[in-house]
C-alpha cells in the first residue's frame, strides 16, 4: 500500500511540475486546437492549445522503472497505452499542422487499433496459455479458450475509441477516467486480498500488484493534469492523451481477466460510444435524431447543461457505479 501511495504522489508531483513547461513548449510549436462549428460555445475554445496527453506517454512509462521491476505483463500493458498513444499523436499532429480538425482518416486510425489490438491480444493468451477472464463480481475463472483472443481485440478497441469520443468537454474525459482507475484499483486489491487468503500464490497476484501500481502513476499523472484542463480549459488532452488513456484502460483490464467489468465500470464511456451509434443508426433509417447531438455530452449540454455539471454527473455516475461494484465483490 506504501508504494501505491508513493507512486500516486511521485507521479503528481512531477506531472504538477511539468504541465506548465509542457504547455509553454506547445504554444511555441502552435500546438492549438481547431474547433469545428457544431456547438455553438466551443468557438471561444478555439485555438486551445492541445496535444497535452504526452503527459499520460511519458510520467507513468518513466516512472514505472522506477517503481516496478521488469516483468513482461506490465510492461505490454503500458507499451500498448504508449503505442495508442502515438497513434493519437500522429493524429493531433496532422491537425495542428493542417489547421483543421481533420486528422488521421478513419480507416488509417482503426488499421492502427486494430495491429496493435491483435499483437496484444495474442501475446496475452499465449503467455499465459489460456483464455482465462474472471466471472463477474467473483474470483472464479472463465476459460474462453481461443475466444478470448476476439474479446480482448474488441475491447481495446471499443476502449480506446469509447474515451476518445467522451473527450468532447473540459475535463469530462479525465474526470471518468480519474475515478473509473481509482475504482478499478480498488476493486483489484479486493479481488487479490480474496485470492491470497484462498492460497493463491501464482502470477496473477504478482501481475494485480503491478497493474495497480501502474494504476495509481496514472491517476496521478490524470489528477495534475485536470488541474490545467477544468473548465475552463487551459491545455486539452488531444487524441494523444484520450486513445492513450483508453488503451490503457482497456489493456489493464485485459491483462489481468477483468473484461466483463469494463461495460459497467465505464458505463460512461460505454454510453458515449453508444449514444453515437444510435444517432447514426437512427437518422439513417428515419432522417431524424434521437438527441440533439452525440455523443451524448453534447446533448446535455444543447440542453442548456454547463460544461462543470456534466462533468459532475458523469464523475457521480461513475462513482456511484464503482461503489456497487466494490460492494458485489465484497461480498
Amino acid at each position: 500500500m506504501i508504494k501505491l501511495l508513493l507512486a500516486f504522489l511521485t507521479s503528481f508531483l512531477i506531472s504538477v511540475i511539468l504541465m506548465p513547461y509542457i504547455i509553454k513548449l506547445l504554444k511555441k510549436m502552435s500546438a492549438g486546437q481547431t474547433i469545428l462549428g457544431y456547438v455553438e460555445n466551443h468557438k471561444e475554445k478555439n485555438g486551445t492549445t492541445t496535444m497535452g496527453g504526452v503527459l499520460f506517454l511519458t510520467v507513468p512509462l518513466f516512472l514505472s522503472f522506477m517503481f516496478l521491476k521488469f516483468d513482461k505483463f506490465w510492461f505490454v500493458t503500458i507499451l500498448v497505452s504508449v503505442f495508442f498513444g502515438v497513434l493519437g499523436f500522429l493524429d493531433d499532429f496532422l491537425k495542428v499542422k493542417n489547421k483543421q480538425n481533420l486528422g488521421l482518416k478513419p480507416y488509417q486510425k482503426i488499421v492502427g487499433q486494430l495491429g496493435i489490438s491483435v499483437i496484444f491480444a495474442m501475446f496475452v493468451f499465449f503467455s499465459q496459455n489460456a483464455g482465462n477472464i474472471f466471472a463477474l463480481f467473483s474470483t472464479k475463472s472463465i476459460d474462453l479458450k481461443f475466444f478470448v483472443i476476439p474479446l480482448i481485440i474488441l475491447v481495446l478497441i471499443a476502449c480506446s475509441n469509447s474515451v476518445n469520443l467522451t473527450d468532447g468537454l473540459d475535463g469530462l474525459a479525465g474526470n471518468v477516467s480519474l475515478f473509473y482507475l481509482i475504482f478499478f484499483t480498488l476493486i483489484s486489491i479486493v479481488i487479490s486480498t480474496k485470492l491470497y487468503n484462498a492460497g493463491e500464490t501464482g502470477q496473477i497476484l504478482t501481475q494485480i500488484e503491478s497493474i495497480n501500481t501502474l494504476n495509481m502513476l496514472f491517476i496521478g499523472s490524470i489528477l495534475a493534469f485536470l488541474m490545467f484542463n477544468t473548465n475552463k480549459a487551459s491545455i486539452f488532452m488531444g487524441d494523444v492523451g484520450s486513445l492513450c488513456l483508453g488503451g490503457y484502460i482497456g489493456a489493464s483490464a485485459c491483462v489481468l481477466g477483468l473484461e466483463l467489468i469494463l461495460p459497467i465500470l465505464g458505463f460512461c464511456f460505454v454510453f458515449s460510444a453508444i449514444s453515437v451509434i444510435m444517432q447514426v443508426i437512427y437518422f439513417k433509417l428515419t432522417k431524424k435524431r434521437i438527441f440533439k447531438m452525440a455523443p451524448f455530452h453534447h446533448h446535455l449540454q444543447l440542453s442548456n447543461l454547463s460544461e462543470p455539471k456534466i462533468v459532475a454527473i458523469y464523475s457521480a455516475v461513475t462513482s456511484v457505479l464503482g461503489v456497487i461494484c466494490l460492494i458485489f465483490y465484497l461480498l
